[in-house]
């Protein structure tokens, strides 16, 4: 039976929240179908997602019609503001933390895991320029500011924008093996050497 990851799409997510993990993702479920999971784009509606910075993404699944996950990565971005004040978004977070075995976020999508109280007690980190924030909503988690990601068990959170591909590459190796994780590496060729 396929498992199934689900990527949340939304107005004004960081391209590259999304973006990243799915290359990371897509290229693995691609590539070895017989690991049985699958990974798709959901969103409110099938309209196109405007992201962060003018790109836009078709979402395959609506929010309502997408199978059970057994792993949510919710994005960051600045469309993440408005889901703070969200009660219905942050009450959808609760549902899906009943229900999902693994939660992930990058970025600042820890801000409305936060919010929505599934960080309390944790350990969790977010992008650079939000971690005060990321305290502030929830005292009581302890922010990793160091960490480009924090693997909490059943919740993994991500610093920044392209912490989200180790991140992703980090859950591959949970979920089918680190020599796995490895050939998705290579495959998408990451290999990061920052020229300046």
């Amino acid at each position: 039976m396929t498992k199934h990851i689900g990527i949340l799409l939304f107005d004004g997510v960081e391209e590259l929240d999304a973006v990243g993990p799915w290359e990371v993702l897509s290229w693995w479920t691609r590539t070895s179908p017989d690991d049985g999971y699958d990974v798709f784009l959901l969103a409110d509606s099938l309209e196109p997602v405007n992201c962060a910075k003018g790109m836009r993404i078709l979402p395959d699944v609506t929010l309502d019609a997408a199978p059970p996950l057994d792993v949510l990565i919710y994005p960051g971005g600045r469309g993440t503001r408005g889901h703070l004040l969200d009660e219905q978004r942050l009450e959808w977070v609760r549902e899906q933390r009943e229900t999902v075995p693994l939660m992930t976020s990058v970025c600042t999508g820890s801000l409305v895991f936060a919010a929505a109280g599934i960080l309390r007690d944790r350990a969790a980190t977010t992008h650079w320029g939000s971690l005060d924030r990321l305290g502030e909503l929830d005292t009581s988690i302890e922010v990793r500011p160091h960490d480009r990601f924090v693997d909490d068990g059943d919740v993994i959170t991500a610093a920044g924008v392209s912490a989200g591909i180790d991140m992703a590459l980090h859950l591959v190796a949970r979920l089918a093996g680190v020599d796995r994780a490895r050939e998705v590496r290579r495959g998408i060729q990451y290999d990061p050497q920052p020229p300046v």
